[in-house]
């Protein structure tokens, strides 16, 4: 009995060690495996205090805090500054702010990047599926309506036998979706109720499932495909849901919502969108908010130019296409979404002026007009940086960069230039990330290499006297952990 005193006195006098900040604790290095002793399941954001997103989070992620800390949760939210705790970061894999991630169990290797949205409920709604039943167990309709209630959007399994093997196809489902609430029930009371006639699922918003047999992943696309409105706004709590959709093509409307016409253009964009449900996920962007200007720079627009439309693809490559007219009417519209889905479309690529002095320097100046001309010269060794002018990366690598210009400038055989891939696209080059580096060996072959090597003028240096053999891969073949500034996704996260 002595023992187990000492025990629980040590464990509380660890616990008071960690600050908590409306219900967050506080952690750094000094206190951070103390914490995952004392609370197990632990998520932890990493934050810099700068971070204006950061800052937009903060009263959620303690909201979600208290929730938890109210029903009396072992699960605990967390915080570290990673600007001051850069050993921290820096073990983590931290690369952008804020960084989310979730330690199950006390495990301090691999924890699970947070990947729904930035509401409590959220969070909540995330933390729980991670530490209970994927599906929670309905036991009478009471429980039922309150799941639905509670929640914008949320599926209930009907299934009189819980073993069945649709049942387990509907739990194996739950695993797999992070930001909606899963219910499932046996209960007569709650077939009658809800008007189910035999096993099934229902997604409230209610859509009844078909006679189809049930498997992971059909019931997968049902409720991604029904989860989000017909038209949904982009916002920073939104852009969790419409990037993790199934739904890779997404039609744009930038459009100021204090335009006078503002409701008439939105009933033409709905009116369009029925026709393509499943298809094309229809979003539209408020042209005048702040946070929005790089998602219009990312698509060559100034906010005088919206209203406008644009249609973008995220499979494996990002592809843009530009309606030819610009008036917006659900007839021009639907015919461009056809055009689209019949494959029968261009891709839009931009490009600007060639500079009358982009080749003065020792670092050459490309853009779309003149950079086949330069990058597959067959006599040349063409190394391009592909920047973003607002990326922190490319600011950092912009003095390392002129450096090696500099040393290779009187080299006849080798070209060191930058492209701004914000205003100019390449069809035979995708640009995923900011910075992005890419070797065109000379050749009549157009062989593209990949550079992974470290971003400093030694290592660049060895990259290019070795050929393009120290420190590169075949095209397409890029580092995933490579310290990179995501575009298009840029308004959702602040890059150090």
């Amino acid at each position: 009995m002595l023992k187990l005193l000492i025990v629980c006195t040590l464990a509380a006098m660890s616990a008071a060690d960690i600050a908590e900040e409306e219900d967050v604790l506080v952690l750094k290095k000094s206190n951070f495996e103390e914490a995952l002793k004392t609370y197990p399941n632990m998520l932890v954001e990493f934050y810099a205090p700068w971070c204006g997103h950061c800052k937009a989070l903060a009263p959620e992620y303690a909201k979600a805090a208290g929730m938890l800390k109210a029903e009396g949760s072992d699960i605990k939210l967390a915080k570290v500054d990673a600007t001051e705790e850069s050993e921290l970061a820096q073990e983590f894999g931290v690369r952008g702010y804020p960084t989310i991630k979730f330690f199950k169990g006390g495990e301090k290797e691999n924890p699970k990047e947070y990947s729904a949205g930035r509401q409590a409920d959220d969070i909540v709604n995330w933390l729980k599926k991670r530490t209970g039943p994927a599906a929670t167990t309905l036991t009478d309709v009471t429980q039922a309506e309150s799941l639905i209630a509670d929640n914008e959007v949320a599926v209930i399994g009907f299934f009189k036998n819980v073993e069945s093997e649709d049942a387990k196809a509907f739990i194996k489902t739950a695993e797999a979706v992070d930001d909606i609430p899963f219910g499932i029930i046996s209960d007569d009371a709650g077939f009658s109720k809800f008007e189910v006639a035999k096993d099934g699922v229902v997604l409230f918003k209610k859509v009844k499932k078909n006679n189809e047999k049930i498997s992971k992943e059909k019931l997968l696309t049902f409720i991604k495909s029904n989860q989000l409105p017909l038209v949904i706004e982009f916002t920073e709590q939104t852009a969790p849901k419409i990037f993790g959709g199934v739904i890779k093509s997404h039609i744009l409307m930038f459009v100021p919502k204090t335009a006078k016409d503002f409701q008439d253009k939105m009933d033409q964009f709905k009116k369009a969108a029925e026709g393509f449900k499943g298809k094309i996920l229809f979003i539209f962007i408020d042209s005048d908010v702040d946070d929005n200007q790089r998602i219009l720079e990312f698509f060559g627009l100034k906010k005088e130019e919206c209203p406008a439309i644009r249609l973008i693809t995220l499979e494996e490559e990002m592809t843009k296409y530009k309606p030819e007219t610009s008036e917006i009417t659900a007839e021009n519209i639907i015919t461009f979404c056809t055009a689209f889905t019949e494959g029968k479309l261009k891709p839009h690529l931009m490009s600007q002026d060639i500079p009358d002095d982009w080749d003065k320097n020792p670092v050459k100046v490309l853009v779309g007009k003149n950079f086949e001309e330069v990058a597959f010269d067959p006599a040349k060794n063409v190394f391009v940086e592909f920047y973003a002018p607002w990326c922190g990366h490319c600011k950092q690598l912009a003095p390392i960069w002129d450096q090696l210009g500099e040393k290779f400038k009187d080299n006849a055989n080798i070209v060191v230039a930058k492209m701004d891939s914000t205003a100019n696209e390449i069809e035979t080059v995708k640009v995923h990330s900011f910075p992005t580096l890419k070797f065109f060996p000379a050749g009549d072959d157009h062989k593209v290499i990949d550079y992974n090597g470290e971003r400093t003028l030694d290592g660049f240096t060895k990259f290019l006297e070795s050929g393009g053999k120290e420190g590169g891969a075949p095209a397409g073949d890029e580092d995933e952990d490579s310290d990179v500034c995501m575009i298009w996704l840029q308004s959702n996260f602040t890059i150090p």
